[in-house]
């Protein structure tokens, strides 16, 4: 996915800011590259392949409601390891937004989920799925 930003905002020090939040909270790596001759940075999600673009754009993303993308993890103690470290930022950053949700159950599937949002225009949904109480594999 690619995320666009005001010309001017993907400066070092917001580049910094946004390394030291996802790195830590979701174990991504920030790394600045250069796409059709400007300067991006991309956020290596794992190893996977999958990443996620920061780019300029003089009409940059716009989304002030709860748009987001989805992050399923393997269990229960992820999403709350993650939530951790998520309200450990928002101690020191009241930047940093959070959604936290009870349990969805459906019939024998339950939702664990929560969302977060920081520095980026965009809520990430954090979730994993459980079915009769064993975890649904990611």
């Amino acid at each position: 996915m690619e995320i666009t930003f005001p010309v001017g905002t993907l400066d070092e020090a917001f580049r910094k800011e946004v390394d030291a939040f996802y790195g830590d909270v979701f174990g991504w790596t920030g790394v600045d590259t250069e796409v059709v001759g400007q300067l991006c940075h991309v956020m290596l999600t794992g190893d996977n392949g999958d990443f996620i673009l920061l780019a300029e754009s003089p009409k940059p993303m716009s989304s002030p409601g709860y748009d987001h993308l989805g992050l399923l993890h393997g269990t229960r103690a992820e999403v709350d390891d993650i939530l951790e470290r998520c309200r450990c930022w928002r101690e020191k950053d009241d930047r940093v937004l959070l959604k936290e949700y009870d349990d969805l159950v459906a019939g024998d599937l339950v939702v664990h989920a929560f969302y977060v949002k920081h520095l980026l225009p965009i809520y990430f949904d954090v979730q994993c799925m459980e079915r009769g109480g064993q975890p649904v594999p990611a």
